[in-house]
């Protein structure tokens, strides 16, 4: 029995609302909705009636309840005699890419602070070639990034995969119509830093289709890639996750292209004597997957009619 799923299943009861307790979990409600139907499934019973803003327990819940709080009270009393609490006290040094940090890491932070409340994190966040290089050199503990290192002193942990989609302002009129990539290239292309997996993708999509050299303009800030396509500097090939209001707000649009990249991973690596290391590790892929399972599947491109406010003109002789 998972006591995490009765911990949703108690407060779910207190707070009535998935929204609400997820936000307490800091989880999902998606995953919050998982977590009550695998108890259901288990004890093939209903325990909440659930209508369109509150989830009520159900006879069956309402016996099941004080079961739950004190298998869970139990739980917390055998782990706090049984851990290590030196253990989640100290430092941990943490680097991370900035396309975590424009996403999931709040709700990681989170997480942290609720299962490790002794713990200090420090966090740093750079490129993925500069956090690999200080890991090797002990200068952080775990990074988050989008590689996969070799060293047998190292231990890589999937987390999750960033579909990656093309995007540009309303204003470049490229929405709601079929683009090649000879069409991209006429604009200037934002990308990820130079040598970075995005980066290679992209020089080898426009060195396939593109007979005339592509100039790639490398930027290391995600937040400054977005403001320049926001701006209509140019095109840029970007995980739809990190640019959710954007997309919301259409200031941005996906295109329709004839170019798909393979999605970005995400890693988590740390050295493999480094226990703590590894406990965050896992909270990284929690926390990444529930995210993964709140985004569901990435935007496809915009047709004409959703051109969005920057180009109005466009969208009525549409």
């Amino acid at each position: 029995m998972n006591i995490r799923f009765l911990e949703t299943f108690i407060w779910l009861a207190r707070l009535q609302n998935f929204r609400l307790t997820a936000e307490k979990l800091h989880t999902t409600q998606a995953a919050v909705s998982s977590r009550i139907a695998a108890l259901e499934e288990s004890f093939d019973v209903r325990l909440f009636d659930r209508n369109s803003r509150s989830a009520t327990l159900t006879p069956a819940g309402r016996k099941m309840l004080g079961y739950a709080e004190r298998i869970v009270r139990l739980g917390d009393e055998m782990r706090r005699e049984v851990e290590d609490t030196d253990a989640d006290a100290g430092l941990i040094r943490l680097g991370v890419i900035e396309s975590i940090v424009h996403s999931w890491f709040p709700a990681l932070m989170a997480r942290i602070r609720e299962r490790f409340p002794r713990l200090e994190v420090e966090v740093t966040s750079d490129t993925t070639i500069h956090l690999v290089q200080w890991l090797r050199a002990d200068a952080v503990d775990l990074i988050l990034h989008t590689d996969t290192l070799a060293d047998r002193e190292f231990v890589n942990a999937p987390l999750c995969e960033f579909p990656m989609r093309w995007v540009a302002s309303p204003s470049l009129g490229l929405g709601g119509k079929g683009v090649t990539l000879g069409q991209l290239a006429e604009h200037p292309v934002i990308s990820f830093s130079r040598h970075s997996g995005p980066h290679t993708a992209i020089e080898r999509e426009f060195s396939r289709a593109v007979e005339r050299p592509v100039r790639i303009n490398c930027i290391s800030s995600v937040a400054a890639i977005v403001r320049l396509v926001v701006d209509g500097f140019g095109v840029a090939a970007l995980p739809p996750a990190i640019i959710e209001r954007e997309l919301r707000e259409a200031s941005l649009l996906v295109l329709d292209t004839d170019s798909r990249f393979t999605p970005m991973p995400l890693v988590a690596s740390h050295r493999l004597a480094h226990p703590l290391s590894a406990r965050i590790a896992e909270l990284a892929a929690e926390t990444a997957r529930d995210f993964i399972a709140e985004q569901g599947p990435a935007p496809e491109p915009a047709q004409p009619a959703e051109a969005g406010p920057a180009a109005p003109r466009r969208a009525r002789k549409r």
